[in-house]
């Protein structure tokens, strides 16, 4: 029933292409991405899309893209119990224009919890395609499903792994790691044999041409697929900005040439908040919290733009260890530790962007040991974390990594507790799961296979990373995360390619964790 609801959701508005020209009336204000729109779609060319879903409420998300610029675009929404709407229980107007880049976002309330709705949008005479999407219930579940993901680049390839999890049944929510879109030219990172070339052409540095890179992105019909088929909860990382974002710069922002970085930053943030499918912070960034109920706690962390320092250059820099470098910013670290210590949840789960447990790199690059845009290059705050979880007992903490385009599973284990640790595998306090890239490049896209499995057994050997359990460095795809009362269960995806679309997948790996026992168990 999933599979027949996915193709007939994706080809509701399909019959108005049956015209004598398609393509005629395309949006002519010089808008570049046109040139992937499908006609068929016409003006809903991005689909739609849900999010941050809660008991009684969630976001609903479509683009209506006229034929020419106009100042206001009047909305009908509705929202249903059942895919054909016969059962609608809510349903109203809302206004776009082109002050919001003519992106529609709705939060929905006075829904019931636990449920499945379907939603759609009308405009210019038109049907959106149906949406599926679901509330939290706050009663408890006894199962929970995620799709955990990240590092999605056009033009490294196809979306398979988007399009694996479309055809999904329902899940609780696709927990999105960061690095959404990519910043870079199109001579700046990726496969140029593939044809796939970042809009605008350039590196995207303004309002205008974030707007245009989110627009492109959000035209693949597998990203689409996986939007309308599933909520999203989403958090940002460095390339939604630029690469190795803090709070006041960027290692891919150069203040002479690009302008301020504060007003980069600005304009990333505004049509990154503008495309997601998610509410509008008050008074801070974008970390934030769910809970499904008292079996899961979810914590999104903003370890980029809230309150993180620069990267020092060398752990010689003698600001590398110092107590006040910080990854979260203080008031985010005390939000996420008070958090941790009074929830009442069976399983906290971290959504979080870059490695924590730590990882000895020398095996891969013995000149670069440790990852100094990771957890490793805030020793200081990374150890407070770990040391705070350790001494208020703070049980089944699961920690949901992306940013690396690789996969791992760590047993995190304290700096004070990593020498016993070896010798008897006892002392970690929570688990790491690293989701693979969707389709940005790994090890392999750089050096051959033989190089690659060497870096893999260098990274694997427990007298190197004793707390790494399982890592692959070559394949893209995803993790299913699965909660249940006792346990949780993790199943990495790999997708057979990402240079032609495929939808050939299999599952790699497999690792559960007990409730009480922070280890990974095959």
């Amino acid at each position: 029933m999933n599979n027949v609801f996915l193709a007939l959701a994706l080809c509701i508005s399909f019959l108005i292409a049956c015209k004598s020209d398609p393509y005629k009336n395309l949006p002519d204000f010089n808008d570049p991405v046109h040139i992937h729109f499908n006609p068929s779609l016409k003006p809903f060319y991005h689909g739609v899309a849900s999010g941050d879903p809660l008991a009684d409420r969630i976001i609903i998300w479509t683009r209506v893209t006229p034929e020419k610029e106009i100042p206001i675009i009047k909305v009908q929404w509705q929202i249903a119990t059942d895919e054909n709407f016969n059962q609608s229980v809510k349903a109203g107007y809302v206004e776009t224009s082109p002050e919001m880049d003519y992106t529609v976002k709705v939060d929905v309330g006075g829904l019931r919890p636990g449920v499945t709705y379907f939603y759609r949008f009308f405009a210019f005479d038109t049907f959106s395609p149906a949406g599926r999407t679901k509330t939290l219930d706050p009663n408890g579940s006894d199962s929970l499903k995620f799709a955990v993901i990240s590092c999605s680049n056009w033009q490294w390839g196809y979306f398979n792994a988007y399009a694996k999890i479309a055809e999904r049944p329902l899940l609780d929510a696709v927990l999105h790691l960061g690095d959404y879109i990519y910043e870079y030219a199109i001579d700046g990172y990726g496969d140029t044999t593939l044809g796939r070339f970042h809009l605008p052409e350039h590196e995207i540095i303004t309002l205008a041409d974030y707007r245009t890179r989110y627009s492109q992105y959000r035209t693949d019909q597998d990203l689409m697929a996986a939007h309308q088929m599933h909520p999203f909860i989403t958090i940002w990382d460095d390339h939604e900005v630029a690469n190795d974002s803090y709070m006041t710069g960027a290692q891919n922002h150069q203040p002479e040439t690009e302008g301020p970085y504060e007003d980069r930053m600005k304009a990333a943030m505004q049509a990154y908040y503008e495309w997601m499918p998610m509410r509008l912070p008050e008074d801070r960034f974008l970390y934030r919290s769910f809970s499904f109920g008292n079996l899961v706690d979810l914590f999104m962390l903003d370890g980029r733009l809230e309150g993180r320092d620069e990267q020092v250059k060398s752990v010689d820099d003698p600001r590398f260890d110092q107590d006040d470098r910080s990854m979260l910013g203080e008031g985010q670290l005390t939000w996420l530790l008070n958090s941790l210590e009074n929830s009442t949840a069976q399983w906290k789960l971290i959504g979080n962007q870059v490695i924590f447990s730590g990882l000895d790199m020398s095996p891969a690059f013995p000149q670069r040991p440790i990852n100094l845009d990771s957890w490793d290059g805030y020793p200081a705050e990374q150890q407070n974390i770990m040391e705070f979880i350790k001494a208020k007992k703070i049980e089944n903490v699961i920690i949901l990594t992306g940013d690396t385009h690789c996969s791992w599973a760590f047993e995190t284990v304290p700096d004070s507790d990593m020498k016993d640790y070896s010798k008897t595998g006892k002392g970690s306090i929570a688990v790491e799961i690293g989701t693979p890239s969707i389709n940005s490049s790994n090890y392999d896209e750089y050096a051959s296979m033989d190089t690659v499995n060497m870096a893999l057994q260098g990274y694997l050997n427990p007298k190197v990373n004793p707390h790494l359990k399982f890592a692959n460095l070559s394949e893209h795809g995803y993790v299913i995360l699965t909660v249940g009362r006792d346990f949780t269960r993790s199943d990495w995806y790999f997708v057979e390619t990402v240079k032609v679309q495929n939808l050939n997948e299999k599952l790699a790996q497999t690792f559960y964790v007990y409730s009480g026992k922070p280890v990974l168990k095959k």
